[in-house]
């Protein structure tokens, strides 16, 4: 007898539903999910029965290797959770590793123009939509199972740009209007950095450029994402615009909570960081 789990179409992409999904009053209307940066399977499965909507695995920040990040794929479908793969770069062998693992959504960090998302996009399809290249035998393909993998499996991936400097926003309408690109993430972090405010979320201009992305976006109808690192500073993104969120990562969350807690048995005031710590 098969399971339920082997009886979902593989082609569905769990993110994009995630996306599509917010006029069911039993889903977030803004999905959210955290970074993980710990590279630990078993803090990916347990953010998943957490609650998480999605989970990015960090490949550009955090020292995985792809042998941990097929670890932590499997985890995080235990948990229940979408899956997000970063790349380290906008590289096609990259992305064609993490996808025959079973990555099916990937964002592609510093994409600065058009015709840089038209090569992320190209990456993860298979011709003639792209130049992804072929094998039957892998995660991806259900082991040799899924019998119209090489039919289908463009359906099953994601493309998101990562918009992280002014230059990058300013193109933000081109970048969008990509085929293939189904969604947008600004990364306020570097977006600070590269406006000589690094690390300053709270500043008055980095906030103006975040909610000004986050109109332009709505207005052609491309779902953009965020991460902070507080729920109330999450909470001003979601009221900015923005489709889909993240808090703060599993590491800074624990390391929140473990500042947090050895205050109040040091009984000291805890410091207050109007950026801090993902």
């Amino acid at each position: 007898m098969m399971s339920n789990r082997s009886r979902q179409d593989p082609s569905r992409n769990a993110f994009r539903d995630a996306l599509t999904r917010t006029a069911d009053s039993t889903m977030r209307a803004h999905p959210l999910g955290t970074w993980l940066m710990s590279g630990a399977a078993s803090t990916a499965e347990a953010l998943g029965h957490a609650g998480f909507d999605w989970l990015l695995i960090d490949m550009e920040h955090a020292p995985l290797e792809f042998t941990d990040v097929l670890h932590m794929l499997q985890a995080v479908e235990c948990g229940g959770a979408a899956s997000i793969v970063r790349l380290a770069r906008n590289d096609a062998t990259l992305a064609k590793r993490a996808l025959d693992m079973g990555a099916a959504t990937l964002m592609f960090p510093y994409v600065q123009s058009p015709e840089e998302a038209r090569a992320a996009v190209a990456s993860i399809k298979f011709p003639p939509l792209g130049t992804r290249g072929f094998a039957a035998m892998h995660r991806a393909s259900r082991y040799g199972t899924w019998s119209e993998f090489g039919k289908r499996a463009n359906e099953a991936t994601a493309c998101i740009v990562q918009l992280e400097t002014p230059e990058a926003i300013t193109r933000l309408e081109e970048i969008a209007a990509v085929p293939g690109v189904d969604a947008l993430f600004v990364g306020p972090g570097d977006l600070s950095a590269a406006m000589g405010k690094i690390g300053n979320l709270a500043d008055a201009d980095v906030r103006a450029a975040l909610a000004d992305c986050a109109r332009r976006a709505n207005a052609i109808g491309m779902p953009i994402g965020i991460v902070g690192p507080t729920p109330e500073m999450v909470s001003e993104f979601v009221a900015m615009g923005y489709d889909y969120v993240a808090i703060a990562s599993d590491l800074g969350m624990m390391m929140r909570q473990a500042g947090a807690f050895i205050a109040a048995l040091d009984k000291v005031q805890v410091s207050t960081n109007a950026g801090g710590p993902y």
